[in-house]
């Protein structure tokens, strides 16, 4: 997924995944088959890792700096996303009507992306320490750490397999779990050295 620089904050890998994603969605456009299918899964799987990280870590420290009318917006915008990933699912890449609520799909996440980019991420940048920042991209890579981007064919039933399967709700589910239990690590670790 995204390429591991160590002194990159959440907010340039954030950016950095948006990149990743749209090209995802091109690929989706441009694949038949079960090449769009892969393509699919890879998309679900990093919007998962993504929209997790943004939820448990990004949107609670911009609240403050944003406000509640910019982070509820992009919750809300993130939930009809879930909602219409999990609906495209069902319908299958092959399904007639894909391609065209695939496209509204892919318009609504680039335009959420884009209100992240210009109204949440500059305000957290100017008021949020950069090394706070630096240390909230951990829990983006401890996500993306879990979450090969493509599993391994003779990786079986492994946690790690069974989290990147199923319906799109459960893998945001379960990643959104990994990385809430990956901050709460590292809030305790933190505290026990400030101690």
């Amino acid at each position: 997924m995204t390429a591991t620089k160590p002194d990159q904050d959440v907010i340039d890998l954030l950016v950095d995944q948006h990149e990743q994603i749209r090209s995802l969605f091109a690929e989706v456009r441009e694949s038949e088959g079960e090449a769009k299918q892969q393509a699919f899964q890879d998309l679900v799987r990093l919007l998962a890792v993504h929209e997790s990280a943004e939820e448990q870590v990004v949107h609670p420290a911009a609240r403050a700096d944003a406000g509640d009318a910019v982070v509820d917006a992009r919750l809300r915008e993130e939930s009809e996303a879930k909602r219409e990933l999990s609906e495209l699912y069902e319908m299958g890449t092959s399904a007639p009507g894909f391609d065209a609520r695939f496209a509204a799909f892919e318009q609504a996440v680039l335009d959420h992306a884009r209100h992240e980019e210009q109204e949440e991420f500059p305000q957290l940048r100017r008021d949020t320490d950069p090394q706070r920042l630096r240390q909230m991209a951990g829990a983006v890579r401890a996500a993306e750490a879990i979450s090969p981007t493509r599993p391994h064919p003779a990786a079986g039933e492994s946690p790690v397999s069974n989290m990147l399967l199923g319906p799109p709700v459960a893998v945001f589910d379960r990643m959104r779990d990994a990385v809430r239990d990956w901050r709460q690590s590292h809030d305790s670790e933190h505290q026990s050295h400030g101690r």
